[in-house]
């Protein structure tokens, strides 16, 4: 009896044992009758990931990372991962260490080829790179800004020392007089303003008059535009043509010397002749004037008048 009670307990401690060196092992991603591949990819930083972390292809769950430790080298961090036994990509892909989310952690994709290398293996190391997170694109995004931001913050605080520079008090009290006689300008406008307003209500109707005159005016104007436009003005140009052609058909002949008054213009003797007839009446006229006696005779009785002519 006590014998049996001694198996019993032996068996059951040994289950226990068991059980929890699979529980462990569970835990740590692995399991004692897994068939899984072993491989392992190096990252210069591994930061976020865990033990137990999963390895995705396309996003379904292929595996679990089984260690995080140092290489040979002690120069990168090598992870050994686990992968399903039927799967025959090239030893080539590559092993992509991802930001599974912003509180989720790490995980390991990969990124199949099929067409390079040989099959992957136990033992194989995969070629690696890791993929920006969120965060480190945030970061990447806010560095440039962060950098534009002081810029920025240097430049006002080199205008504010360099206003603080030029306000001084004198300045001050200048900009004041400026403001007041801007203050007091903006009030003479708004004055001035009122005024015109005044004026113009004032002057409505002397304003409206004279608009009134104005399109009376542009309508006479009309009228007189159509009134020329219905004058006979080509048959009126083309008299003065005439007339101008005529004119200048006698001009011609006057200067050819054709007809009187051509020959009057143009013959130099007779000119002369006429000038000379003008000086025979000229002196004529004198001497008439001067002894009628001699070329009016006359008497009451019948006195035979004396036709010698004197002595010149």
């Amino acid at each position: 009896m006590n014998k049996s009670r001694e198996i019993k307990t032996a068996i059951l401690i040994l289950g226990c044992i068991v059980i929890f060196i699979f529980g462990f092992n569970y835990l740590k991603g692995s399991s004692l009758l897994d068939d899984s591949k072993i491989v392992s990819s190096l990252y210069p930083d591994v930061e976020g990931l865990v033990i137990g972390a999963n390895v995705t292809i396309n996003g379904l769950n292929v595996g679990k990372v089984r260690k995080i430790d140092f290489d040979e080298n002690y120069d990168k961090i090598k992870v050994t991962f686990s992968l399903r036994s039927d799967l025959n990509f090239s030893n080539q892909s590559i092993a992509q260490l991802y930001e599974a989310g912003l509180i989720g952690g790490k995980a390991i994709a990969i990124l199949p080829v099929y067409d390079q290398g040989n099959e992957v293996s136990t033992g194989d190391v995969l070629p690696s790179n890791i993929k920006p997170g969120l965060t480190e694109l945030v970061n990447q995004q806010i560095a440039p800004l962060q950098d534009k931001i002081e810029g920025l913050l240097t430049s006002a605080d080199s205008l504010f020392a360099g206003v603080s520079n030029v306000m001084n008090y004198q300045t001050q009290t200048n900009l004041k007089l400026v403001l007041e006689g801007l203050a007091e300008s903006v009030t003479n406008v708004a004055e001035l303003t009122k005024n015109m307003n005044r004026v113009v209500v004032q002057n409505e109707k002397n304003f409206k008059g004279t608009l009134g005159n104005l399109e009376a005016t542009s309508k006479n104007l009309s009228q007189l535009s159509d009134s020329l436009a219905q004058m006979p003005l080509g048959a009126t140009i083309a008299n003065f043509e005439q007339t101008s052609s005529d004119l200048q058909k006698i001009l011609s002949r006057l200067n050819n010397g054709e007809g009187s008054a051509g020959k009057l213009l143009n013959d130099e003797e007779l000119y002369h002749k006429l000038l000379g007839s003008s000086a025979a009446l000229e002196a004529l006229l004198t001497d008439l004037k001067a002894n009628p006696k001699n070329y009016v005779h006359f008497s009451l009785f019948g006195r035979k008048a004396n036709t010698t002519r004197p002595k010149e």
